[in-house]
């Protein structure tokens, strides 16, 4: 029996032989030209060739002997996310042009696709706009949330990599250290490698190859001495700076580091039944640069992640 099927809201703009691999991935497509020739697929009870464009609200008729191409895996591809995935990052969007579009990335999503990762933005971003070029200009780590812009063009991409490239794009983070900070605000200046951090240069192990690291701070707020709230604005970007810079050069590893950071930290008698989770209590919080189409300097914010959010109302931190 054939099964009608109504597009929704995250389909919208996709082709139709597009949305037929996603939903049917063992399906060659000169078999679904055959079903689309012989009637057997239809957009609202017409007729169609295959390349139409869909729309939210449109009716697909797909044919019963359709059915057994949904156990069959695209490995090939990577898609591995669900339409409900796509519908959760089209709801992270916080703005949205012909140029660019920025996300509020949540924590444990991947900016970029690759080995044994099945979700990545850079991919959805792409089923999102399928009538655009797709492209990362810059990157957060995986396990942080916040603020990522993702180009729609080349100009666009071209012009944005250039800004982050040469730090006139300005970033900053919020995080939440375990420990006290002595000194209030200040530049972290040194050298990381590998997961480690050197003061000097001249002490890094002869074949290591390290990269400088440069990071502004300012404590904005402390809780029974042993919670730092902080602002950080890393003028370099290199691979876990944050982290590295709170753990290894702030001596207050950020909350939910289970890198760099103490996990079997007790911190019930502060946070009590507040800190319910183990995601990491670092945020992409502000971020300003030029628009690639205007030319004119924009600054753009996103809500701290609700996890976070608990959690900062009840130390009766500010946002800055």
């Amino acid at each position: 029996m054939a099964e009608f099927i109504t597009i929704s809201q995250a389909e919208s703009g996709t082709r139709l032989l597009r949305w037929f691999v996603r939903h049917f991935p063992g399906m060659l497509q000169k078999d679904f030209y055959k079903l689309c020739r012989g009637g057997q697929i239809r957009i609202n009870s017409s007729r169609c060739k295959g390349m139409e464009i869909l729309n939210t609200g449109d009716i697909v008729r797909v044919p019963p002997t359709v059915q057994s191409y949904k156990t069959v895996k695209k490995v090939e591809s990577g898609e591995n996310f669900s339409l409900t995935d796509l519908e959760k990052l089209r709801n992270c969007i916080i703005h949205n042009d012909a140029d660019i579009v920025v996300f509020n990335k949540p924590a444990g999503l991947a900016v970029q696709g690759g080995t044994g990762i099945k979700k990545s933005i850079d991919k959805m971003a792409a089923a999102l706009f399928p009538y655009d070029k797709i492209s990362l200009v810059h990157r957060i780590d995986r396990e942080t949330s916040g603020l990522l812009v993702v180009a729609k063009n080349q100009k666009a991409a071209q012009d944005l990599a250039t800004q982050f490239q040469n730090k006139t794009a300005h970033k900053e983070y919020l995080a939440l250290l375990q420990g006290n900070v002595s000194q209030k605000s200040g530049v972290i200046e040194n050298y990381v490698a590998k997961g480690q951090v050197f003061e000097d240069s001249a002490k890094v192990p002869q074949g290591t190859q390290v990269q400088k690291a440069i990071t502004e701070y300012k404590v904005l707020g402390e809780a029974a001495g042993v919670l730092t709230w902080v602002l950080f604005s890393p003028k370099t970007g290199r691979t876990h700076q944050l982290r590295l810079h709170s753990a290894f050069s702030l001596h207050a590893p950020i909350i939910g580091d289970d890198l760099y950071g103490d996990r079997n930290a007790k911190l019930d008698d502060v946070l009590g039944s507040f800190l319910t989770t183990q995601k990491l209590f670092l945020f992409a919080y502000r971020i300003t640069f030029r628009h690639p189409g205007t030319g004119k300097m924009i600054t753009l914010r996103a809500d701290v992640p609700e996890f976070m959010q608990s959690v900062i109302k009840f130390l009766e931190f500010k946002l800055p």
